[in-house]
């Protein structure tokens, strides 16, 4: 495993991380046992895995329960990121809830400090913090309960918007081979030394190769119409050259993203063991220039101005 410099937290951290939104989650996945969760974080330590991504509402709440009770003892050994505006109760952005947002969270991970706590995708209309939300996040940090703060975003505006009115330590942004519209904003991002962790990498699981024209899917997933499964089965077969007997489709889009120097940390979600090993066996080399040319042309010229939704 290799490992990035986490902004200026001090800390460095695995440039593969842990993605937790299934851990707990059977609400959008059939949930696994809570034994099986423990020792799945378990095993991502001993692979080198040091970062965990969560939030309150992954799980109503589970998510960071499980985390907590996988960590207990070996809490020294983990990074964790979590957020705020979501909820096990709903959503809500007020500032005057992140205090109490953070205090739970502290309770359901069993720890006295969070490494990086973020405002979860919250309306544009915030991220310029006139409402107070970036004045309690210092506060909280002063008071050593939080090391580092930011926002969880999908656009280069957005991200643009956060960086010129904050002292952001982390964001956490969607980018991907089919969604590389945030890359414009990842300069800025580096100049001001903000850590980025890097959201919904596989495309919500069109990136493993495993969904082709004929698939049908159920629950969050649902979302995608007939005519965008068809359009990214196609795109799918345009990227097949990225696969041979030593690189799965997931290893190779993930190295896509470690490729950019700005990025910190990629976080594949995590149901088994299998999945595990496979996303840690990306970091062990570097996806070619000439693959990672040709996937910024594809993007330019095939997918840009496309509707694909997310």
């Amino acid at each position: 495993m290799k490992y990035r410099r986490y902004g200026t937290t001090g800390k460095q951290v695995s440039e593969i991380g842990f993605g937790a939104w299934q851990l707990g989650n059977k609400q959008d996945w059939a949930g696994m046992e809570d034994d099986e969760a423990i020792r799945l974080v378990h095993e991502a330590l001993d692979l080198g895995v040091n970062f965990f991504d969560t939030a309150p509402n992954y799980g109503q709440g589970k998510s960071e329960v499980l985390l907590g009770k996988a960590l207990e003892r070996k809490r020294d050994k983990a990074v964790i990121n979590t957020k705020f505006g979501h909820s096990p109760e709903g959503t809500d952005y007020s500032a005057s809830q992140i205090r109490n947002s953070v205090e739970r969270s502290l309770m359901r991970l069993q720890t006295d400090y969070l490494d990086s706590v973020l405002i979860h995708n919250p309306p544009f209309d915030v991220l310029d913090g006139k409402y107070g939300h970036y004045q309690v996040l210092e506060d909280l940090k002063a008071e050593g309960k939080i090391l580092a703060y930011g926002v969880s975003v999908d656009s280069s505006r957005e991200m643009l918007e956060a960086l010129e009115h904050s002292q952001l330590g982390v964001m956490e942004v969607m980018f991907n081979i089919f969604y590389q519209e945030t890359a414009q904003a990842f300069q800025a991002a580096q100049e001001k030394d903000v850590a980025l962790i890097i959201k919904v990498p596989l495309d919500s699981g069109w990136l493993s190769g495993k969904y082709d024209e004929n698939s049908s899917f159920s629950g969050v997933r649902s979302r995608w119409s007939p005519e965008v499964i068809q359009t990214r089965a196609k795109l799918v077969e345009q990227i097949r050259f990225l696969e041979d007997e030593h690189t799965t489709m997931t290893m190779a889009a993930l190295r896509f993203i470690l490729a950019y120097p700005e990025v910190t940390t990629v976080i594949p979600g995590v149901r088994n063991s299998a999945q595990l090993r496979e996303n840690v066996a990306a970091s062990s080399a570097p996806l070619p220039e000439e693959s990672l040319r040709k996937l910024q042309e594809l993007w330019e010229r095939d997918i840009r101005f496309k509707s694909l939704g997310w």
